[in-house]
């Protein structure tokens, strides 16, 4: 029997990514192409047959809504090509933040989502950070959720940092922190914070010994930076010798550039799910996650374990 044939198409904003994906994968872009109205409309055209064969549609869903939009059109324009297997591959899920009810007549956002993706005709989903793991659960098709650590775990030891402690900016990453540091064989701390409302600490305390420390600061995403600006001077007030901050999404909204210049890390290393506006800033490194998309994916198409992918 004939191998089913694999395509790649992309988002036009997660197009860099996109590209660095496709050249791990070993196959080129697929064509598409996208018509703009004069009213802010547009239309994506697959502008190749892909029937009978995979489609792995790439694109993360941050903000504006229009990311979300125009991932959704390209599933059912796959669907309605004839694909057999539509698997799309978010390396940033967008309203992950809003997994639960957790306020009178709020939406669940990331369950919402699952259902616009599924009701489009995702077949498979791939995503990488979930901001609740919980999330999968929101899908009646299967979920591969990739985690960073992969990328983050062997540039952390290329530092060779002595006395490195691992540290959660809330109590809710110190099961993310509390696995980083089994990998590393370092210590954990967690900065407890409490808030009034989003993006706005109230108070923050640590849990935990700094001192003369090598800190990593480890958490799912960056938004307005604040959170890890603020545990970054904890973290110093408490005697560290140095703080750093990893993590996987650089949402980087609002003053976040800025905040990060001043801050008192030394480094914040992200990945690639997000497009960047690294001129802003010295501190920010990023590491790509192409690589790793890459290999999932021929390892999906290709029916194989990806069991050693799941690191943390």
């Amino acid at each position: 029997m004939a191998q089913q044939l694999s395509y790649l198409f992309s988002t036009r904003t997660s197009k860099e990514l996109a590209a660095k994906i496709a050249e791990h994968y070993g196959q080129e872009m697929g064509k598409i192409n996208f018509q703009d109205f004069s009213d802010g409309e547009f239309e994506p055209v697959l502008d190749q047959s892909v029937r009978g064969g995979r489609v792995f549609l790439i694109g993360s869903t941050f903000p504006p809504a229009d990311n979300l939009l125009e991932l959704l059109l390209m599933i059912d324009a796959a669907k309605r090509a004839s694909a057999k297997n539509i698997t799309v591959v978010i390396p940033y899920y967008g309203l992950a933040r809003q997994d639960r009810k957790d306020k009178p007549r709020a939406p669940i956002g990331a369950k919402l989502v699952a259902n616009l993706l599924t009701a489009a005709g995702a077949t498979r989903i791939m995503t990488m950070d979930l901001h609740a793991d919980q999330i999968q659960g929101f899908f009646e098709i299967p979920v591969d959720h990739l985690y960073a650590s992969t990328i983050f775990i062997d540039y952390i030891q290329s530092l060779n940092l002595d006395n490195l402690t691992i540290a959660s900016p809330d109590m809710g990453g110190a099961k993310r922190a509390k696995n980083y540091a089994g990998h590393l064989g370092a210590e954990v701390v967690i900065a407890y914070k409490e808030r009034k409302k989003a993006n706005v600490i109230e108070e923050m305390f640590l849990i935990g010994d700094v001192r003369d420390r090598n800190v990593i600061l480890i958490d799912d995403m960056i938004d307005t930076a604040g959170t890890l600006c603020k545990a970054a001077d904890i973290l110093m007030a408490n005697g560290a010798k140095s703080v750093r901050a990893m993590a996987t999404h650089a949402v980087l909204s609002g003053k976040a550039y800025e905040n990060i210049e001043k801050s008192q890390m030394s480094e914040v290393i992200v990945t690639d799910s997000i497009p960047l506006k690294s001129d802003l800033t010295t501190k920010i490194k990023v590491l790509s996650c192409a690589s790793l998309f890459a290999d999932v994916m021929k390892m999906v198409h290709e029916h194989k374990s990806i069991s050693d992918k799941f690191i943390i």
